[in-house]
């Protein structure tokens, strides 16, 4: 088992961290970047958790809106194994893959594979798009496009340092299916969660701007008159 008696070592103080296997690098490495990224990833994933947590579930009679209830329960199961994943891929990372100590496991084929069994699943609730999605939506929504958008800058890195550095095959197909799984899961928790998902629109079907809506707005009481006079 893991033990930290302390977090400020001061080894740091210098601009050096420590790998794995003990060796020291620049904080500014390539393969400190790559670690520091699944830790933001990590992170993201973390706060979709939160906000799945406190989700509207609450129909305005009062009632448990059910569907609402189980999709952030599941979302919010899945969400925690991937965590563990990460970690798992962050220890890998941060060491050489030929000094890898005996004590980490690493992930394999399996944890792929799960991610696109979930995608599958999701995918069977939803509509086929008919245009690009616009990075918006319920909370947990909003943030999981924003993890999907880290797990694309990981995945760059990843290949950028596979190009430079020794690396397993694995943690760039684990981290594009990933990005492609927070991006389904976005879906289906818009429509389980019951929001509705915001397209993107041609140029010519776009307003040219809301500088005519502010004036009428500064000479109406009621945000409905400007709304409906534009």
């Amino acid at each position: 088992m893991v033990k930290i008696n302390r977090v400020h070592t001061g080894g740091g103080d210098k601009g050096e961290t420590s790998l794995v296997d003990g060796s020291r690098v620049k904080k500014c490495s390539l393969r400190i970047e790559v670690v520091g990224t699944v830790d933001e990833l990590n992170s993201f994933l973390g706060v979709v958790r939160m906000e799945l947590g406190r989700a509207s579930t609450i129909h305005v009679d009062g009632g448990t809106k059910t569907s609402a209830l189980r999709a952030a329960h599941l979302g919010g199961e899945a969400l925690s194994r991937v965590q563990q994943e990460l970690f798992d891929l962050g220890a890998e990372l941060a060491c050489p893959p030929e000094n890898i100590p005996s004590g980490i496991t690493m992930l394999g084929d399996i944890a792929s594979e799960t991610l696109v069994d979930e995608m599958d699943a999701w995918l069977e609730d939803l509509e086929p798009l008919s245009s690009f999605i616009i990075p918006t939506g319920e909370g947990p929504v909003a943030w999981l496009q924003l993890a999907r958008a880290v797990a694309r800058r990981l995945e760059r890195r990843l290949v950028e340092l596979d190009d430079n550095e020794a690396m397993r095959a694995f943690p760039v197909e684990y981290i594009n299916r990933l990005s492609d799984w927070c991006f389904v899961l976005s879906r289906w928790l818009t429509t389980r969660l019951g929001g509705k998902e915001v397209l993107w629109q041609p140029i010519g079907e776009r307003s040219s701007g809301e500088a005519e809506r502010a004036r009428l707005l500064s000479n109406h009481d009621d945000i409905g008159d400007v709304v409906n006079q534009t």
